[in-house]
């Protein structure tokens, strides 16, 4: 198995561009902070809980099968999802990437 490493710096702004076009946003590492971590974000909104949990069971059986979790939280039709790979230094990697793919793909299906 092939370590898993961050994107370069030099990578980020090629392939995290149609994530960043679709309103995810990159936070960056805050190195006064404790436990900083660089990760991909986005709030999704759906018309209502089933759709949105419906997304949610979607993303955490692709979430399973790619052995990469999610952080996020739900309020009825809000999810607010944060991606960041512990094992590449708390840094967004492809497999943030991936996922983030996913997710958006989902979302665009959930809601029609």
């Amino acid at each position: 198995m092939s370590a898993i490493t961050a994107l370069a710096t030099s990578e980020k702004s090629t392939i995290l561009a149609p994530l960043l076009a679709a309103g995810w946003k990159l936070q960056p590492k805050d190195s006064n902070t404790p436990k900083a971590k660089e990760a991909l974000t986005k709030t999704f909104h759906f018309s209502d809980f089933n759709e949105a949990f419906g997304f949610m069971t979607r993303v955490a059986i692709a979430a399973e099968k790619a052995d990469h979790h999610p952080e996020w939280f739900n309020v009825y039709n809000r999810v607010e999802v944060l991606l960041t790979t512990h094992d590449a230094g708390n840094s967004v990697s492809k497999r943030d990437v991936d996922l983030a793919t996913k997710m958006e793909e989902f979302a665009s299906t959930q809601r029609k």
